[in-house]
């Protein structure tokens, strides 16, 4: 007779058959559509025709910059529109008043774990005059929250490169100690020198064989070439799969000839593209891209911070504000908008053993739907969130096994 460690009966799957799922070593064992009855496992549950998805995977997040766990901290506006580099020093003088990170970083993995969340991707700043303080402390609650969620680091110059002499040796010092990607931010706007931005950051992926992830807010035609520029280099280095663009917000303001032609030369050389479908910003022509070929993923990105009040964590209402932003009415593009928070942004963070396959990590939520295209329209609050087959959170809170 098999034995697992846990038998969940009657689970509903995407596709809408009803099977059982069996999990051991915190793997999925089996999944049969026949009824499990010569087996025997340590923990039966009847999942009552539930449908059961893959654990959400956050693409991009900022444990340390977050105000979840603090007081309310009301919201400064820049002073003429949006501009990152006054909203840089906003952020700082609000950060240096705020609760320690481990406070508040704990407090939004919470948020998000309870929702359903089992990967993120979250960067974390590095300057010189933060050094590597950000990066310990969150490197610090990645390993005390390990059996709740799945961490990956970006090593994030938030105060340039080039404009901040130190940040390029301190991005190489934070990827030899605990940061699993490098990142960077405008390299036009914000450094002014592209090849400079650009040869730091790559340079650095190149030599400790780590991926990239860099913000990109610089707009129309300059940030169309600058995204031509990352898809030229990333091929040339043979990178694809490796390389992200966060935000992207140029391939949303210029034709749709031009979208087409950068959205062929991403699709070539294997980069991704993150989106949040930020507020009254112009964002990336999700459906072009992916018809393109292009990985399209989705993140909550700033949850109540510095740079907005918005977020409650939840990915399925950041599928549906995507999809909402973008037009999705059909199934299809229902779908999609899931997809960008699930598989695909798996795919980008390069998770091993994603999804609801046999051999797969048991990591899944559970909640009250037909089906995803209802998950992403209704966003059940009712969710039991598992992972590694253990649950760790119901009904908007922490179990005892989740601590």
């Amino acid at each position: 007779m098999t034995e697992f460690d846990a038998l969940f009966r009657n689970a509903r799957l995407s596709d809408g058959r009803v099977v059982d799922i069996a999990v051991r070593n915190g793997r999925i064992a089996a999944i049969t559509s026949d009824q499990c009855g010569s087996v025997s496992a340590h923990e039966t549950l009847d999942l009552n025709r539930r449908l059961v998805l893959p654990g959400l995977v956050d693409g991009h997040i900022h444990l340390d910059k977050g105000f979840i766990g603090d007081e309310w901290k009301p919201h400064r506006p820049c002073t003429a529109g949006f501009n990152v580099r006054e909203r840089v020093e906003f952020e700082k003088q609000e950060l240096a008043k705020a609760k320690p990170i481990p406070v508040r970083a704990a407090g939004l993995i919470e948020l998000c774990v309870t929702q359903g969340t089992t990967h993120m991707r979250s960067h974390v700043d590095i300057d010189p005059g933060i050094g590597l303080r950000n990066l310990e402390q969150v490197v610090a609650v990645r390993d005390a929250h390990r059996d709740r969620v799945s961490i990956q680091i970006v090593a994030f110059p938030q105060s340039g490169i080039v404009t901040a002499p130190g940040t390029r040796e301190l991005l190489d010092e934070a990827v030899r100690n605990g940061a699993d990607l490098v990142g960077g931010l405008d390299p036009a706007g914000y450094d002014g020198d592209i090849a400079g931005h650009l040869d730091a950051i790559f340079d650095i992926a190149g030599r400790h064989g780590v991926g990239i992830d860099i913000h990109l807010h610089d707009g129309d035609l300059l940030g169309v070439f600058e995204i031509e520029e990352i898809a030229r280099r990333t091929k040339a280095l043979g990178l694809a799969g490796k390389v992200t663009i966060s935000h992207a917000y140029a391939l949303g303001q210029v034709s749709r000839d031009i979208a087409q032609r950068a959205a062929n030369q991403l699709a070539e050389a294997g980069v991704s593209i993150l989106t949040n479908a930020p507020g009254a910003h112009a964002f990336p022509p999700v459906l072009l891209l992916h018809d393109a070929g292009v990985n399209v993923f989705a993140g909550n990105d700033n949850i109540r911070d510095s740079w907005w009040p918005y977020g409650d964590g939840d990915l399925l209402e950041r599928a549906m504000i995507v999809g909402y932003r973008s037009g999705f009415n059909t199934d299809a593009e229902l779908a999609l908008a899931f997809d960008m928070v699930t598989s695909s942004a798996a795919k980008a963070l390069t998770i091993e053993g994603y999804g609801l396959v046999e051999g797969g990590v048991a990591d899944f939520l559970v909640l009250d739907a037909q089906h995803i295209q209802e998950a992403v329209i209704s966003r059940p609050k009712s969710r039991d969130v598992y992972k590694a087959g253990r649950l760790i959170a119901s009904n908007g809170a922490m179990t005892a096994d989740g601590r």
